[in-house]
């Protein structure tokens, strides 16, 4: 099997190049390319010169827009790739009869209820980037092209910036911290992104009817604030030293940022368990070992 990987030194995709690599033949690019191939997403003469001189059995897209609060602004650079480069990609693996593995977010919901979402529950942003990536999924659908598509959430990795880097930095600088406490969802690990993907590659090279839509997250549920709470706790118990004292819970609306983010980000992965013979681990397994694993390398 020969995987074209784009979005290598992302959170995710540093993870895929470990997970991927067993599986056969794999070409990993950045936002800089390598060796006349174009990993920006773009540039899409160049992307599209790129896969075809590859040419993949397996397409696996990790890069994406994912500046939030900025996509409020910058709303064609939103569409552009996380929408018309997606398309460009399945229209491509559509020619060659390939199979394309993307991944969305949590945010094409609106947040409301407290029930987990399916993947058959109506799709509606609350914000540009939601939109983005729910067109995104929308033009792989049309195209008709092999796929799989792994809607995810509160992603975090030991490679790239995320909620727990940020927290430990703020609990080494400051004696209080507020922290959002109506948003919930399942904090969820590149490494275990990285794991399901491949195991779902294998599967799916067999069996062409798994394709389709997918939601991916660790098992449990928490909130900003209560996975604030655990971390600090967590990092105490290995021996860190933080200046905090005192964590606060607020509301979203007391923190104001330029997009709406869904309450109710709860996604419901039964599909995707049962489809492929997976157990989900609970989010703190992950959060955890990625703990430990900062510890041991100071990051």
């Amino acid at each position: 099997m020969r995987i074209l990987l784009l979005g290598k030194n992302g959170q995710i995709g540093w993870e895929l190049q470990r997970a991927l690599a067993p599986l056969g033949e794999l070409v990993a690019l950045d936002r800089n390319g390598t060796n006349g191939l174009v990993g920006d997403l773009a540039d899409f003469d160049g992307l599209r010169d790129s896969i075809r001189r590859v040419k993949p059995d397996v397409l696996v897209n990790a890069a994406a827009y994912t500046a939030v609060d900025r996509a409020e602004t910058e709303q064609a650079q939103a569409m552009l790739i996380n929408a018309r480069a997606v398309q460009l990609m399945a229209d491509e693996m559509r020619r060659t009869d390939s199979w394309l593995l993307h991944y969305s977010s949590d945010y094409v919901f609106d947040g409301s209820g407290k029930r987990p979402w399916l993947e058959s529950d109506t799709a509606a942003p609350l914000n540009v980037y939601g939109h983005s990536k729910r067109a995104g999924e929308e033009a792989i659908a049309a195209s008709g092209c092999r796929h799989l598509i792994f809607r995810t959430s509160w992603v975090y990795g030991l490679h790239g910036n995320n909620f727990i880097k940020t927290i430990l930095r703020l609990a080494r600088e400051r004696e209080q911290l507020s922290l959002i406490n109506d948003q919930i969802g399942a904090p969820t690990g590149a490494d275990l992104l990285a794991d399901v993907t491949a195991h779902a590659l294998r599967s799916a090279q067999s069996n062409a009817d798994l394709g389709g839509l997918y939601h991916l997250a660790a098992g449990g549920e928490t909130s900003w604030y209560d996975y604030g709470c655990y971390l600090v706790d967590q990092a105490r118990s290995q021996g860190a030293t933080l200046a905090v004292r005192a964590i606060t819970p607020i509301a979203s609306q007391d923190y104001p940022v330029a997009a709406q983010r869904p309450l109710n980000s709860r996604l419901d992965t039964h599909k995707l368990q049962e489809r492929f013979g997976l157990c989900l681990p609970d989010w703190q397994n992950g959060v955890s070992r990625l703990l430990q694993q900062m510890t041991g390398s100071n990051v």
